[in-house]
């Protein structure tokens, strides 16, 4: 039987889950292949797009979407008038909760068990105050263990799973897994993303395969789910990542096309749901 206190969490969960109007998850099969990067961006081209999103960095021993924005040295605020935070707002349309704003010094390194980490996940749904939203997006950590799973459980009628692949044999090994994961629970798979896919030598233009090309296609092919698009390997990408500044909203290149196509199927896939 269920404490007072349990009924309580349970009943915020369902009001705050209730005022977003669109739940992504970010998965990838295997660690490695830029799923944070890509999380972060996603967000960002549907801030850009007018939309209200949310990341909630569900990676709890990697929690690393702070420092790709540039907000690592900030802190939720505290609620003075009710249990629960604010998520730290990112100008002009996007708030983040990560474990990592939560942390003592950047190099804790979390050592928790399974019920550890999804009572975690719990308390950055039901006790994070996130307003109204259009977008949720949640950042997982690499494979199909307790995170995945903690947020199956606890969101009922999530959109849907994005894969993020690379091409190379054994990434799709993995992402394939994923897929598997996502229709064994009953979600929606809204589709695989193919990351490092292809770089153009900034010199002369030339297209190098480094990681091959068209791996994570011809998976969505195989598993019957849709293609969301290719994002290949530019420098400016590494670079803003490690330096906070947001990278579609700075550079005008290929990968930044690439988002606001794969952004486009994403919301196509989620509106007609």
């Amino acid at each position: 039987m269920k404490n007072e206190e349990e009924v309580s969490q349970e009943k915020r969960l369902k009001e705050n889950l209730s005022r977003i109007k669109h739940k992504v998850m970010v998965m990838s099969g295997k660690g490695g292949v830029g799923k944070t990067t890509v999380t972060v961006n996603l967000a960002l081209t549907l801030a850009a797009k007018g939309y209200d999103v949310g990341i909630m960095d569900a990676d709890i021993h990697g929690p690393n979407v702070p420092k790709m924005l540039g907000i690592e040295d900030m802190r939720p605020e505290i609620s003075k008038e009710s249990e629960g935070m604010f998520p730290v707002p990112v100008p002009p349309r996007l708030k983040v909760m990560s474990l990592a704003f939560l942390l003592g010094s950047k190099d804790t390194p979390v050592v928790w068990r399974g019920p550890l980490k999804m009572g975690a996940i719990k308390q950055f749904i039901s006790d994070v105050f996130w307003g109204d939203l259009d977008y949720l997006i949640i950042d997982l950590p690499p494979g199909t263990g307790d995170e995945p799973l903690s947020v199956a459980q606890l969101i009922p009628g999530i959109d849907g799973a994005v894969i993020v692949t690379t091409p190379q044999d054994v990434a799709l090994l993995d992402s394939r897994k994923s897929v598997t994961f996502a229709k064994e629970l009953g979600m929606p798979v809204i589709g695989i993303i193919e990351n490092m896919s292809g770089f153009k030598c900034p010199s002369c233009g030339a297209a190098i395969d480094l990681f091959k090309i068209g791996g994570g296609e011809r998976a969505a092919t195989d598993m019957d789910v849709p293609f969301l698009g290719r994002i290949p390997i530019e420098v400016m990408i590494v670079k803003s990542g490690d330096s906070g500044i947001p990278f579609v909203l700075e550079h005008e290149s290929d990968a930044a096309d690439a988002f606001e196509a794969i952004v486009d199927r994403i919301e196509q896939f989620v509106q007609k749901e």
